[in-house]
């Protein structure tokens, strides 16, 4: 689904909705990105939740990065039973790299009424002063920020303050529950022919092995 459906969806008759933009590799999308991002939805509260497959990450330099449009079709796969999850293909449509910046622009201009916040999780805090324009994207959103990989809440807490106080930034913290599943973990089990069920939906897993994907080594 492309952003250009979301001002008819979301803008019709000027309600003002509340939207997570949680963007990602997904490389594979996994059953921790799904549950993490329902519970953002319900304890937020979040009107919905749309996931973002990156085309040309600038922080990332994978090997074992499969093409976009496998990943941008798995995710559309894993969300399709849950209406309050969407998924837009704005970053693959993106020439070279694709930065959070820009697509923040870009659903800022097109829900101009709605209320937007993108998801991070702990382990990227401290990734976030080498976002490109991040003290103007401080200005345009704000972020939902759910912790994870056992960090303390005080040690999370500290650097939220020193963000908030020095860039004037707007960061939510949710305490979430610990889900030990990565796509790295599903990626090495691939590679050496071990089961996947029940770390990523059925769909993906039969996506996955239909189309061969993650067999070679890194």
């Amino acid at each position: 689904m492309t952003s250009e459906r979301f001002v008819l969806m979301f803008n019709l008759g000027g309600i003002i909705m509340k939207i997570g933009l949680l963007g990602g590799t997904f490389n594979p999308i996994h059953m921790g990105h799904l549950i993490i991002s329902e519970y953002i939805r319900e304890v937020f509260p979040l009107d919905k939740v749309i996931f973002i497959p990156t085309g040309d990450p600038p922080h990332k330099n994978e090997s074992t990065l499969i093409p976009a449009l496998d990943r941008y079709e798995m995710t559309k796969l894993a969300i399709k039973t849950n209406p309050y999850f969407d998924v837009s293909d704005i970053e693959l449509k993106r020439v070279g790299k694709s930065y959070t910046s820009d697509t923040i622009d870009a659903f800022k201009a097109e829900l101009p009424q709605d209320e937007l916040y993108f998801i991070i999780g702990g382990d990227i805090l401290d990734e976030l002063i080498s976002w490109k324009d991040i003290r103007d994207v401080f200005k345009k959103i704000g972020f939902i920020m759910i912790g994870r990989n056992r960090l303390k809440d005080n040690e999370i807490m500290k650097k939220i303050n020193d963000y908030n106080k020095e860039y004037n930034s707007t960061i939510y913290y949710i305490e979430g529950p610990q889900i030990e599943i990565s796509s790295t973990l599903i990626r090495e089990l691939i590679k050496e022919k071990k089961s996947i069920r029940y770390l990523v939906p059925k769909e993906i897993e039969d996506y996955i092995l239909y189309h061969d994907l993650y067999l070679m080594g890194d």
